[in-house]
């Protein structure tokens, strides 16, 4: 078999370029092969620049169970690479024919691989995807309707996933395999025009090249992998305004989200919207951004509702959640949880940063107990006793929220204290004449929803 040096030939040039744009020279890489055209000339110009990148190369081969061609076909891509001096690796998976096969297959074939790469050790998988790839699942993005998000369509690198060869084009790979005299197979499936992709390929790419007068496949690429940018850029953005924006308590301040321009509320929009669980699409996006506009309530799919009351939106999922159990602190000591908070009765001191604390008196009625509101609760509060249900509507704690916020009681059923809501903590420095115990009750409030979210 003719050897071609990288500088000889462009398609293994720009392998080499790429494994090292990507991080993976003096790494390890696990070559998924099918022995198609565009996997072999992977596997091909892998091994031609091997050497010189100092990259340790597997290759893996996956027989779906779906034609009994693929048997032989997986003998030729394990013959191949011992010729090159390749460990290859055979996994052989059972997939039933059926509705969403192209989609299931997929997803097998990549966790198949995901497996045996850390089974291996090795750093990447790289799968044989080119150009033409691009410039297909951008058309078919296109057509079900997409945002830029969609239209970046195949990304050269996700976490331990390498598409070395996305800078070449089919017309490359058959071109590089000819002067190497290799091979290779052809899948049925891949002319089976049951497949939207196969439509694409055969009727809508080739009908567009012959309407442009010339071949569109690079500029609709180049146009994929500038979207990416842009959409990376306006991550960035968002996720600024995420942040910004977030409130103690779940949701976003109303005021704020309506002020972002449109690119930058959609997506802090649908954020919020697939952090609680919701469904998220264009329009209801535009349903949610009227809402947030002029204020309200309003139902989204599977029970959801989106609320903008009190100057916060904030997405409520069906039914909400039961209160938490009440707590029992018995006496100096005691601590344990209630919900999503902490609390401890501590001796004297100043409680941690960000703990909030009461300071007790010296005939509180033990034992305290920390429950949820109940119908007819008042607290003291410096403008009097007041309903503990028009505290919170002041505080503007959301209603699906309420059941869940704290209210410390002592022995008689007396609300003592709203922890977040009322101002009854003790700052260094503060002195009050009504306590003696030298016990104080700390709450540690949870930790903000909003801050363990992934990035948009």
């Amino acid at each position: 078999m003719p050897r071609a040096s990288p500088e000889s030939s462009s398609l293994p040039g720009r392998l080499a370029r790429s494994y090292a744009e990507h991080g993976a020279r003096s790494r390890s890489v696990l070559l998924a092969v099918s022995g198609g055209a565009d996997s072999t000339a992977l596997l091909v110009g892998t091994a031609r620049v091997r050497e010189a990148l100092a990259l340790h190369v597997e290759v893996a081969t996956v027989d779906h169970g779906l034609r009994a061609e693929a048997a032989r076909e997986v003998t030729s891509v394990v013959g191949l690479s011992e010729r090159l001096g390749l460990t290859c690796h055979v996994r052989r998976l059972a997939l039933s024919p059926g509705a969403g096969l192209e989609a299931r297959a997929r997803a097998a074939r990549y966790a198949t691989l995901e497996v045996l790469r850390q089974e291996r050790g090795l750093d990447f998988v790289a799968t044989g995807h080119t150009l033409n790839d691009q410039a297909e699942t951008l058309l078919m993005r296109l057509s079900r309707g997409t945002a830029l998000r969609g239209a970046r369509s195949i990304h050269a690198r996700a976490a331990t996933l390498l598409r070395p060869l996305l800078a070449c084009s089919r017309e490359d790979v058959l071109a590089f395999l000819t002067t190497e005299e290799v091979g290779f197979v052809v899948d049925p499936m891949n002319a089976d025009p049951s497949f939207f992709r196969t439509r694409v390929r055969q009727d809508v790419l080739p009908a567009l090249n012959r309407a442009a007068g010339f071949s569109t496949v690079e500029h609709l690429a180049t146009f994929a992998r500038l979207a990416s940018e842009d959409e990376a850029l306006l991550d960035g953005l968002a996720d600024a305004a995420w942040e910004r924006l977030a409130l103690s308590g779940g949701g976003l301040d109303a005021v704020g989200l309506r002020a972002l321009e449109p690119p930058l509320w959609r997506r802090v929009l649908a954020r919020l919207l697939s952090t609680a669980g919701a469904r998220v699409d264009h329009a209801t996006l535009e349903r949610a951004r009227e809402v947030v506009a002029r204020g309200g309530v309003i139902p989204l799919s599977d029970g959801f509702l989106l609320k903008a009351t009190g100057g916060r939106v904030r997405c409520v999922g069906p039914g909400g959640e039961s209160p938490p159990a009440p707590l029992v602190l018995a006496g100096p000591g005691a601590q344990g949880d209630f919900g999503a908070w902490r609390f401890q009765v501590a001796a004297e001191g100043f409680p941690p940063p960000g703990v909030l604390a009461l300071m007790l008196e010296e005939g509180t009625a033990w034992p305290l107990t920390v429950r949820s509101r109940k119908q007819g609760d008042r607290v003291r509060t410096r403008a009097g006793h007041r309903k503990v249900q028009d505290v919170m509507v002041d505080a503007r704690v959301p209603s699906e929220a309420r059941d869940a916020q704290p209210v410390v009681v002592d022995a008689r059923g007396e609300p003592l204290w709203l922890p977040g809501v009322l101002p009854r903590f003790v700052e260094p420095g503060a002195a009050s004449r009504e306590v003696a115990s030298r016990h104080s009750l700390w709450a540690f409030p949870p930790l903000t929803s909003e801050r363990k979210t992934p990035p948009l």
